[in-house]
């Protein structure tokens, strides 16, 4: 693996080379020479306790220890019922307890099922489909929509190519990827350039060569830490045991003392004497204890359940209450992920945008009043480079007006239908070349367009970039110079926007040179036109607030982890208290 960390640097070429492949893909002599080599693609199973013994664990922790020995003493004084019905509450509370976990268990192995069963690659210049557990580095494979990628591997052509790569991730967004070298990235885990085991092709078509199989995948990686995961007692089960020492120590006490006054004070036999110690100490023993907490607990278990939270431990449910942090993404979860434009920037001019949803209805105000014409232009350019860098769709159907993809997209093409902007028409005008996908590392995404005998780039992306990547700028309709005063003016409107909790993207173009033969981010996003900025509203859903009040109640510190802008953050988090 160590190898191939660097796998995503590498030109197309440079990968068949490193892995020993051809465009034709690995001859079959060569793939079981590789198979035997580096042994099946499957997830690499740690050996698990016999259920019999997981079973067993629930009759020897402290507390039924101590029932054990209640019940034993109970049979040795003749308190046959008295034994029988602690014996009984012994195991009842065993089998209910195995039951629960063996459930949780049996849902954690959903983990293997993720993986496909069937792979199609190219082996001896055909295209064939072999069973998923036969792949080998060096294989090259073919991926479609609605395909689960079978193993890591290097993408070497993506025809809009894009993976939803939650099950490794948790991001919901699915991620554009193409085949071309990247180098700014921190790991090959944030590339582009990769795909993984377990994720899904949810668009498009292309080729790949498996690099890592079986124990290597990161998606293997992340299955064994579930499985080698050491299990530690949790405050419930320290205190239960604390508890039951304590309990053990002064029944003990109090029977021995109780068994010293009748042998030497009140002269009984030594044998009822003994009875009657005997049967102090188990009177101390609390029977009800262990299927008390173990009900409880598993009350709770079944409501998180129903709330889609997998508890794997009973035990676990009571760790909950020692929570002081809570890590929470926002987009999506804190907020409903249905965003809407709500103001406009264009050089020099705030417009305000009416409407909500995703209805394409509403209007576009300037200081109360109706936009003109010829600011209608202005936003018309803006919406170009907004639905020109756009990878969703605003579909109506019966159910009404909806967004496939992302939401923010989402917001901007509802916004752009509303000025009266025909994103089809002028995508036939202007056909797309290619796209260069927005990354978080460089916080810009450009679309490229045929313009009559020319090309032209449409960025968007993070105001402050845009800004500062801008050379010129769109003012009524004529391109001027941007000095450096101008453009700290701007970014002090873009901050005074964002620090109303509205998210803010700002928006580019640049008429490519005649000369240019790669479309790489170096290249294509400089020497800018600025043409404005778009900020948007994500409502919160409903009950937000009453939950940040009960967790700091709770004495519960919440942190919100997004990628806006900080003063856009930290109002978002103010308004929420």
């Amino acid at each position: 693996m160590d190898m191939m960390m660097d796998i995503h640097e590498l030109d197309e070429g440079e990968v068949f080379r490193r892995l020993g492949t051809l465009d034709s893909g690995l001859t079959v002599a060569e793939a079981e020479a590789r198979l035997d080599k580096y042994g099946p693609n499957r997830i690499q199973e740690i050996k698990r306790k016999p259920l019999i013994l997981l079973f067993a664990e629930n009759l020897y922790n402290v507390l039924a220890v101590l029932l054990w020995i209640a019940g034993a003493l109970s049979f040795l004084i003749g308190s046959y019922q008295l034994g029988a019905a602690i014996i009984s509450v012994i195991l009842i509370n065993a089998i209910f307890s195995f039951w629960q976990e063996y459930e949780a268990e049996k849902a954690t192995e959903a983990l293997k099922r993720i993986l496909p069963v069937m792979a199609t690659v190219i082996r001896d210049g055909s295209e064939t489909e072999i069973p998923a557990h036969e792949l080998v580095p060096g294989d090259l494979i073919l991926l479609k929509e609605g395909d689960i990628v079978p193993a890591d591997a290097r993408i070497v052509e993506a025809h809009e190519l894009k993976v939803d790569a939650s099950t490794l991730t948790g991001e919901s967004k699915p991620v554009r990827k193409v085949s071309h070298r990247i180098r700014k990235v921190r790991n090959y885990i944030e590339a582009d350039n990769i795909v993984f085991a377990g994720t899904q092709v949810t668009s498009g078509t292309g080729r790949a060569i498996v690099f890592a199989t079986a124990g290597k995948t990161e998606f293997s990686r992340i299955a064994s830490m579930t499985q080698e995961l050491k299990e530690e007692p949790s405050p419930l089960q320290m205190q239960i045991s604390h508890a039951a020492r304590i309990i053990s120590i002064i029944a003990v006490l109090l029977g021995l003392t109780l068994l010293a006054v009748n042998i030497y004070i009140v002269k009984l036999p030594i044998y009822m004497a003994l009875i009657f110690a005997i049967g102090l100490m188990v009177a101390n023993v609390p029977e009800g204890l262990l299927p008390s907490v173990t009900l409880a607990l598993a009350a709770s278990a079944r409501k998180m359940a129903r709330q889609n939270a997998l508890v794997k431990r009973l035990s676990s449910v009571e760790t909950l209450g020692s929570t002081t942090i809570i890590c929470t993404d926002k987009t999506g979860t804190l907020t409903r992920g249905e965003m809407t434009v709500r103001k406009i920037w264009v050089p020099y001019k705030t417009v305000e945008v009416t409407g909500s949803g995703y209805t394409p209805e509403g209007e576009f105000l300037h200081r109360g009043k109706p936009v003109s014409h010829r600011d209608i232009r202005e936003i018309k350019l803006l919406f170009r480079a907004a639905s020109f860098c756009n990878d969703s769709e605003l579909v109506h159907d019966h159910e009404g007006w909806r967004v496939t993809g992302d939401p923010t997209e989402g917001a901007l093409l509802v916004a752009a239908e509303k000025i009266g902007f025909d994103r089809e028409a002028e995508l036939k005008r202007m056909p797309r070349i290619t796209e260069l996908p927005f990354d978080s590392t460089r916080k810009s995404m450009s679309s490229i367009h045929e313009a009559g005998d020319g090309r032209v780039a449409y960025v968007k992306g993070a105001p402050r970039k845009i800004i500062r990547l801008s050379k010129w700028i769109s003012v009524d309709g004529k391109v001027r110079a941007l000095d450096d005063a101008e453009r700290e003016r701007i970014n002090r409107i873009h901050d005074e926007v964002a620090s109303r909790g509205l998210r803010v993207l700002a928006f580019a173009y640049r008429e490519l040179p005649e000369d240019l033969e790669s479309y790489t981010p170096e290249e294509v996003e400089r020497d800018l036109v600025l043409v404005g900025m778009a900020a948007m509203y994500d409502p919160p859903r409903d009950g937000v607030g009453e939950a940040v009040i009960q967790c700091k109640m709770a004495g519960i510190r919440i942190i919100m982890i997004t990628g806006d802008y900080g003063l856009t953050a930290e109002a978002i988090a103010r308004n929420w208290g």
